[in-house]
């Protein structure tokens, strides 16, 4: 296929899991053709509007709001002003479309995909969604069938899109992190964290904030003694919000096989160490631990739209390629769970080998490809 260079606008944002695979997208179709001029629209105030910069994008933001789940005065008064910043935004994506021209917009979900895309189809600009999650967003069903086509993650998405215009793509993930770990990566990660090849090694990551959930868990595991601890070591990412209150809980505990921090740098190495991790369920983390074949438990967010969360982890359960704990019941079964699994290699290898199989490694160049094809 000849890649020409493409004007391209993109549109979404909110969170790392629009973000990334946003990035991800545009890094690509540059990757193709060098040329291509890529503008990015968000919403202002959002953590696009910082991260996108920093990829070395130029990036314009609407003033589009959701409306908020929670019943307070606050949250009324601000849902009266929604239809307005929605016209508004309408209104300023089309000026940012006829002044930028581009030949094709991709929306990847989040508020402002939702003007953005709205107004592009209008304008008979073809258009492509990326929906990362099992259950698709308000914005993304909503778009469905004004678009040419829409690149999905899992099965079954044929209940929210035409199904002549689903293709199958995966999410775009971070190249470091594309493969199951090399002996000599595997090698390299004991080294870098200090652990025993001998033991079994468990990774409890909660996302950069953290995860209240899977650090309440592990403090009741600790104040409980650490029972059937003592052949694994733990590397535990806390998050940045809960780490100040678990140096306080660890202090003066000595605890060698395990070590927490706020962030993790290196989170290759912290894959390719585990053999079992414990995790939250969102698109591109359910898609790198496809990736990278790893043996996983999943504890889906409550705190999420539409429940995706257990929808992404219950598409991997069911093909029996992971776990699932729900997350009122974490703290009483979780460790345990991860315990028991580590103990068991015979169903370890089990999801290990499911969950490898549905790895979809090339999803960016697949929706480059995509893009390419419809503005033919």
């Amino acid at each position: 296929m000849e890649y020409k260079a493409l004007r391209v606008i993109i549109s979404g944002g909110g969170t790392g899991g629009h973000i990334f695979p946003a990035i991800s997208i545009a890094n690509k179709l540059k990757e193709l053709n060098n040329e291509t001029e890529i503008l990015f629209v968000g919403a202002e105030g959002k953590m696009e509007m910082e991260k996108v910069p920093a990829a070395g994008y130029r990036i314009i933001g609407l003033p589009i709001v959701g409306l908020q789940r929670q019943l307070n005065v606050k949250n009324i008064i601000n849902a009266l002003k929604v239809p307005f910043k929605i016209l508004r935004s309408v209104r300023l994506a089309r000026k940012t479309l006829k002044e930028f021209a581009p030949d094709l917009a991709i929306g990847v979900g989040g508020y402002a995909s939702a003007p953005l895309l709205w107004a592009a189809t209008g304008m008979k600009i073809p258009a492509l969604i990326q929906e990362q999650n099992g259950f698709a967003g308000l914005t993304n069903k909503m778009l469905g069938k004004r678009v040419q086509s829409i690149c999905v993650a899992y099965e079954g998405m044929e209940k929210f899109f035409p199904s002549d215009r689903i293709v199958m793509s995966g999410n775009p993930i971070r190249k470091e992190v594309c493969f199951p770990a090399t002996a000599e990566m595997r090698e390299e990660a004991m080294e870098y964290y200090k652990l025993d090849p001998t033991k079994k090694h468990l990774f409890i990551v909660g996302g950069s904030l953290g995860s209240g959930t899977l650090n309440r868990a592990m403090k009741k595991w600790i104040n409980d003694g650490c029972p059937g601890g003592e052949n694994a070591e733990i590397i535990w990412q806390c998050g940045k919000y809960y780490k100040k209150g678990i140096d306080e809980f660890m202090a003066g505990r000595n605890l060698p096989n395990i070590q927490y921090s706020d962030f993790i740098a290196r989170m290759d190495l912290a894959y390719a160490a585990s053999d079992v991790v414990i995790s939250r369920s969102g698109a591109s983390t359910v898609s790198e631990l496809c990736a990278m074949g790893k043996c996983s438990i999943f504890v889906p967010s409550p705190n999420v739209a539409e429940d995706h969360q257990t929808h992404n982890a219950m598409a991997l359960v069911r093909k029996d390629a992971a776990l699932i704990v729900k997350d009122a019941e974490a703290e009483e079964k979780l460790m345990e769970t991860a315990l028991g699994l580590l103990a068991d290699s015979e169903r370890m290898a089990t999801l290990e080998k499911n969950i490898e199989k549905m790895a979809l490694r090339d999803a960016a160049q697949v929706i480059a490809d995509e893009a390419y094809r419809i503005i033919r």
